[in-house]
């Protein structure tokens, strides 16, 4: 018979593979679970190929890779076919690389976090040229989760569990969390038992939902998203802390794109709203429209940045 205690451990244990495994983390879950170097050809309905380069699109995986695909690709079709153009749809990993993608010119538009986008905008050189509206609002926050029939009430109650963070770069997922800490004179190393980084908010609230971690934090618009649309695991979490509001992250445009290009492309979001089809694709995304982006909306989490970050960016 199996002793009681090494049956924990090896049950603790096989949880914490299975995490893994949801969660994109270590080298085997990388042949697994989605093959991030290869991007995927959004080619206009019954068109050959157009003879000029496709138009290069990233989403962060703020979202797991299915999930992304299937909530973008009618947006990125839309826009193709309003540019005249092919499109090639490109994932990675990490919100890093997609960084790297745009400082490389690799790529030419991105939907990435907040974060990056504060942190990265003039290392990288990269233009936020429209950002969503949801529900009336420019804003989003970071929502703290733990599950429904936890006794967790505070993030205090956290001390010595398990934490799952997103991505090392997420603003919701990451620095919130660490800002708050940091105000308790508290590090996520040594504050929490034991920390796992997920590579998208939905297998974060997954991994609380199903007690494979104590806590987490995640963007409160994915919460609320499917919360509404599918709220399997959302219902077996509770919110314990809101992070005040941030902008909604943006859409950006590498430096090696054309001014004109970028012109058009704000032109055919910023109109998507008021044409039938556009707006039942936003409707999908529970996006209301897309607007101008104002750098003040970012102030806060510019701020918030430099002082975890001791003042690099």
């Amino acid at each position: 018979m199996i002793p009681q205690r090494l049956l924990k451990q090896i049950t603790r244990a096989a949880l914490w593979a299975i995490l893994v495994g949801i969660g994109g983390c270590g080298s085997d879950s990388d042949r697994v679970v989605v093959d991030f170097t290869k991007t995927v050809p959004m080619a206009r309905p019954g068109e050959r190929a157009s003879p000029t380069p496709p138009l290069r699109v990233a989403v962060a995986a703020m979202i797991s890779p299915k999930e992304t695909f299937d909530l973008y690709r009618q947006l990125l079709a839309y826009l193709g076919r309003g540019l005249d153009k092919d499109l090639e749809f490109v994932q990675r990993k990490t919100y890093a690389e997609i960084d790297e993608l745009l400082k490389k010119g690799e790529i030419d538009l991105a939907f990435i976090c907040s974060g990056p986008y504060v942190a990265g905008k003039e290392k990288f050189g990269f233009e936020s040229i429209a950002v969503p509206e949801i529900h009336g609002s420019h804003f989003y926050q970071s929502y703290l989760i733990v599950n429904k029939d936890s006794p967790y009430r505070r993030l205090e109650d956290l001390r010595g569990h398990t934490f799952a963070f997103t991505d090392p770069d997420s603003n919701t997922g990451r620095l919130v969390p660490t800002y708050w800490l940091s105000a308790m004179q508290a590090q996520p190393e040594t504050f929490f038992s034991r920390v796992v980084y997920t590579y998208s908010h939905d297998n974060s609230i997954l991994a609380v939902a199903r007690n494979l971690v104590d806590g987490a934090t995640v963007d409160s618009l994915i919460w609320e998203f499917y919360q509404q649309r599918n709220p399997t695991f959302t219902s077996k979490t509770r919110i314990i802390k809101k992070s005040e509001p941030f902008g909604i992250p943006p859409l950006v445009a590498s430096k090696t794109l054309s001014v004109e290009s970028k012109e058009r492309i704000q032109q055919i979001l910023f109109s998507m709203h008021q044409d039938p089809e556009g707006k039942k694709i936003l409707a999908e995304l529970m996006i209301d429209r897309f607007t101008a982006p104002r750098e003040e909306w970012y102030g806060n989490l510019r701020q918030m940045y430099r002082q975890v970050a001791g003042g690099k960016s």
